[in-house]
């Protein structure tokens, strides 16, 4: 196990969620694939999902401003089409947070934990603890 695994098991047993992922910016023809991943038992992994387009997805809309997403109800956070069936290829997301990791000024990766089911209400805590393993895991990258 990697520390970045290490970190990303960490966050998702802390807070108890369904599913952490690091998506990175790699050279290929895929924008920000899953190159780790966590998983509560019995949930699906994103590792070879390829067909959502993340460069038109309205959250990374927003991480490329800087600002990290906290969506307590994904489904009604944004009503564009592909968002929404984004949500049930993605198992159900109902609630999430996604923080991005910047390397000279360029989105170079995001840490995204993920609620499957049912909406959630996110503490400060919670957004805390997902900031902190990202600035975590961006010193190792």
């Amino acid at each position: 196990m990697t520390e970045i695994d290490a970190i990303l098991d960490g966050l998702l047993l802390d807070l108890r969620a369904s599913r952490v992922t690091l998506r990175q910016d790699l050279p290929g023809d895929y924008a920000f694939p899953v190159t780790h991943e966590a998983l509560a038992p019995g949930v699906g992994s994103l590792a070879t999902e390829r067909t959502v387009d993340l460069r038109n997805q309205p959250v990374v809309a927003e991480l490329v401003q800087g600002r990290q997403v906290v969506q307590t109800d994904c489904r009604r956070a944004h009503d564009e089409p592909a968002f929404q069936a984004m949500l049930d290829l993605y198992g159900g997301l109902a609630a999430q947070i996604v923080t991005p990791i910047f390397v000279a000024d360029r989105l170079a990766a995001i840490v995204s934990l993920h609620q499957l089911g049912a909406p959630r209400v996110w503490t400060d805590a919670d957004v805390a603890a997902c900031t902190s393993a990202a600035n975590a895991i961006a010193r190792r990258l």
